[in-house]
């Protein structure tokens, strides 16, 4: 490297000149070649190198000869030449070196256009195919969350028709235990009736305090209405069991029925989402979260075995319910059977007494069966004038509210006819029912007059045919029927 106010020597200068002396000096060291332009590659074009000229600066250490003074190094070296115009020697080109680089230039030019064009197309072609493969995406999305609310709704349907069929079912069971209950309590009555026939009978006098039919049915009574309590206490306490076991089944069914309305709503939310709505943002990595804790299969499955277990518990209620209405026939039977045969003993005994006495006594029986029927009548007035007072209300209810009809709607037509002449007859009937009670109530109270008179005739026989026949037959009176019981509630 030359000091500064030196320029280098380059090799299209000219020919170099031969020192002066005969001796050629040694060879000097292969002169250390530096590329003055660093290369610069466009992005994806690795084969397009960047121009540089072909000559190159060459950088050279020159050696002065031995021997030769100052002379000879004046004659080798150029002139020197001052700082600022030595810029211009480093800047020499030849023209094929500015040639080659105006067509490299061109076509790297080309050739990024044409890289540009590529890019371009691939780039649209890329858009188009993500937003396609996008929007199948979202509609299959949607598709399956549709299908999805579709199979919610199947189950719900499900779930809803077996959750009533199971409420349906335990309101029936329900009723049944009430029944039975109330047939327990109920049952009470007809035992304290015939408990107290036993006492009663006890107050017989004399030869008449025997051990008859009416007696031995009365005791077999007592027992059959004490082995019916208990019979239908424990089928009460059953079906109380299986109560509990149909409500578990209805709050599995109505947490399934909840969780699907649940799952129905958010699902239905989703479905309703698009790119345009307000509630929608980004939330990071929610893909890596699975919180889901079944698959379709258990998901189904869970359902179905609720559905199932509910169905077994209405199999079981409904064998319950058959095994109830069973016994209820049979005990209600039996005990209709046993009060029968103890009213018919009954029978038998005041007739045998009956048939001992004479007229006065006869005229007796007749006065007191007389009094029974009367009793009866004087129950089925009442009955029939209560049940006449609703038809007389809803017939004068109606005319009150047709009074409030407006303007010429208040029209004299045939509905108001008819409304006022069933006011009209019902309210005759009430008076025709009414009347005819007080006559009957008269000819009781005359029955009961002349059974004391006919009593005060037969102090001796009196007293048997009180028991027999007024107390205990008049307890035993109030016994329920089977069809009141039936239908106990």
């Amino acid at each position: 490297m030359e000091f500064l106010g030196t320029t280098q020597t380059a090799s299209y200068c000219g020919p170099k000149k031969a020192c002066g002396i005969s001796a050629r000096p040694p060879v000097a060291p292969a002169p250390v070649i530096q590329e003055c332009y660093q290369p610069y590659y466009l992005p994806g074009y690795r084969y397009l190198n960047s121009w540089r000229p072909s000559l190159f600066y060459k950088v050279s250490n020159t050696q002065t000869c031995p021997d030769e003074g100052v002379t000879c190094r004046s004659a080798l070296r150029p002139p020197t030449i001052l700082p600022a115009v030595r810029s211009a020697l480093f800047c020499r080109y030849s023209p094929h070196d500015w040639d080659q680089s105006n067509q490299l230039q061109i076509r790297a030019a080309e050739a990024s256009r044409l890289w540009a064009g590529r890019l371009m197309g691939d780039s649209m072609r890329l858009m188009q195919d993500k937003d396609q493969l996008t929007r199948q995406m979202q509609e299959g999305t949607r598709r399956n969350l549709g299908q999805r609310l579709s199979d919610i709704g199947f189950w719900k349907s499900e779930l809803s028709y077996e959750l009533e069929r199971l409420l349906n079912e335990n309101h029936s069971l329900d009723a049944v235990k009430r029944r039975l209950e109330c047939m327990a309590e109920e049952l009470n009555c007809p035992l304290q009736v015939a408990l107290e026939c036993q006492y009663q009978r006890e107050k017989r006098i004399g030869i008449d305090l025997v051990h008859d039919n009416v007696e031995k049915n009365l005791i077999q009574e007592v027992d059959l209405l004490k082995c019916c309590q208990e019979q239908m206490r424990k089928l009460a306490q059953r079906i109380d069991i299986q109560m509990r076991d149909n409500r578990d089944a209805q709050h599995a069914l109505e947490r399934d029925l909840e969780d699907k309305n649940s799952a129905e709503f958010i699902d239905g939310k989703c479905l309703n989402l698009r790119n345009t709505s307000d509630c929608i943002s980004f939330f990071h990595g929610v893909e890596q979260i699975d919180g889901t804790i079944s698959v379709p299969e258990t998901w189904a499955k869970f359902s179905n075995d609720n559905i199932r277990h509910s169905q077994n518990m209405r199999a079981n209620s409904v064998r319950l319910r058959e095994e109830a209405q069973n016994l209820f026939d049979v005990l209600l039977d039996q005990m209709w059977k046993q009060f029968t045969n103890t009213n018919m003993a009954f029978n038998a005994r005041i007739a045998e007494v009956t048939d001992v006495k004479n007229k006065l006594q006869t005229q007796l029986a007749k006065t007191l069966q007389e009094i029974f029927q009367t009793e009866n009548t004087i129950m089925l007035l009442e009955r029939s004038i209560m049940a006449k007072e609703c038809p007389l209300k809803v017939a004068q209810t109606r005319l009150e509210c047709r009074t409030r009809r407006p303007s010429v709607e208040l029209c004299r037509d045939m509905p108001q006819f008819k409304l006022v002449n069933e006011v009209v007859t019902i309210d005759d009937t009430l008076q025709t029912l009414k009347l005819r009670l007080r006559e009957t109530q008269d000819t009781l109270q005359l029955l009961v007059m002349t059974k004391c008179r006919l009593e005060h005739e037969l102090a001796v026989k009196a007293n048997t045919l009180c028991i027999d026949k007024e107390k205990c037959m008049g307890m035993r009176k109030t016994f329920p029927s089977t069809a009141c019981l039936g239908t106990c509630p």
